[in-house]
């Protein structure tokens, strides 16, 4: 296992986070991760951003908005 250095750490973060790399990949980037405060960092940026997105994701809208909206497209299928 080697250090796959900042770029490509930084190429492939995303997918990274979204467990899209192979074994070996997330390994080196791991390693990579422990021992660069830049790229840690970076990491950390885009954990929060990814929890933060997948909690927007989970609101429901209140029920009275969600019955004017179903109302309008009610509405708009009659004509």
């Amino acid at each position: 296992m080697t250090d796959c250095g900042c770029d490509k750490a930084m190429q492939e973060l995303e997918e990274f986070l979204h467990n899209e790399l192979s074994a070996e990949q997330c390994s080196d980037i791991r390693e990579h991760l422990a021992n660069c405060d830049h790229c840690s960092a970076e990491h950390l940026v885009g954990i929060t951003l990814t929890t933060k997105v997948k909690e927007a994701c989970q609101e429901k809208a209140p029920d009275e908005l969600r019955d004017v909206i179903l109302g309008s497209i009610a509405q708009l299928d009659r004509t």
